[in-house]
């Protein structure tokens, strides 16, 4: 039965000897929170103690067409990675901090290199935020996948004391915008950017990417920036968060924003970086375009008080990340709009 299954396109052995390498992966990311056997159907995890009203917080979410160059450069372990620090990113926006992650790798003809590799990126993200990777699914699914080619996603569980979660509601008039910088295009954008690096500019992966100083491969699968550890030491003083993903500033910014204000962001008070100015230029994408497909540079948008301004730039920059005043919130319709300061 077995070699029949294997003839169909699934090895039952060699996913046994996956489960090992991953096992180890795994174990390697328990916490004091941890329980439970590893291997186990589900993966267990405990609230931490002394909370008063502990409030799960959870996401999911994949790492789009950045798994096509990871395919083509063959590296596996960045968008593991990529895939933990989005969901950080996505669940700190409420001011909650990671406890557990589970990951989904779905594909047809994967190597046993191919998925430890995915799930060794997944666990280095998770050790980085003392995180348990509580378990995850391996499928092969030939015949719905092309031989050689896989998804991914995970969801992400944390928690936050309720009277303290962020939901944008203590956002007010004459609040600044706090840009942090992104590290590339982080895990949005990827198909247009594909079609203008590989297609309209011919290049290869050993290329090197206009203006970056960057092969193609390094600038495309830089990994996607985690801003827990930037932003953490000040989130008392945030009023809101924004994750720029898909949508860019104009498509997330307005996400967190209460009835009766608006986002003003003035373009020009970043620095655009060489790897958007390239992709722009080359694909004669127009500004509009490019702001509701990329973050431009910005990966995360905090919304606090004047006065806070100097100690999350302060926290940002302990952690290396560049930050920049980028605008400010006015009264109006809730809605982003680009313009001077």
């Amino acid at each position: 039965m077995t070699r029949e299954y294997a003839a169909a396109g699934v090895d039952l052995e060699g996913a046994e000897a996956q489960k090992h390498r991953i096992g180890r992966a795994v174990a390697g990311t328990r916490t004091p929170l941890s329980v439970g056997r590893i291997g186990a159907f589900g993966g267990m995890v405990r609230i931490p103690p002394g909370m008063r009203s502990p409030t799960l917080v959870l996401s999911t979410d994949g790492v789009g067409t950045k798994v096509l160059v990871a395919l083509q450069a063959g590296r596996y372990d960045t968008v593991g990675e990529d895939l933990v620090n989005h969901s950080v990113n996505d669940i700190l926006v409420h001011g909650a901090a990671p406890i557990a992650f589970m990951d989904y790798i779905a594909g047809a003809g994967l190597e046993l290199e191919q998925i430890a590799g995915i799930v060794d990126g997944i666990a280095r993200g998770c050790r980085a935020h003392e995180m348990a990777l509580a378990g995850g699914e391996t499928a092969q699914m030939p015949g719905l996948y092309r031989p050689g080619t896989f998804d991914l996603a995970g969801t992400i569980i944390g928690v936050v004391e309720e009277a303290e979660a962020l939901h944008g509601d203590a956002i007010r008039a004459g609040d600044v915008l706090l840009g942090y910088a992104s590290t590339g295009l982080h895990t949005n954008g990827y198909t247009l950017a594909r079609r203008i690096v590989f297609e309209r500019m011919g290049l290869g992966l050993d290329d090197r990417l206009g203006d970056t100083g960057e092969q193609v491969a390094d600038a495309l699968l830089a990994v996607h920036r985690s801003y827990s550890a930037a932003i953490r030491p000040v989130l008392s003083r945030i009023h809101g968060l924004a994750h720029i993903t898909g949508g860019g500033i104009p498509g997330n910014l307005v996400r967190v924003l209460p009835a009766g204000c608006e986002a003003v962001v003035d373009p020009a008070s970043w620095p655009l970086p060489p790897l958007f100015v390239t992709l722009q230029q080359a694909g004669q994408i127009s500004p509009d375009e490019m702001r509701d497909v990329f973050n431009l540079g910005i990966g995360m948008i905090a919304v606090l008080p004047p006065d806070a301004v100097a100690s999350a730039q302060g926290a940002a920059g302990s952690d290396g990340v560049a930050t920049w005043i980028i605008g400010e919130i006015r009264r109006g319709e809730p809605a982003v709009r680009f313009g001077r300061r």
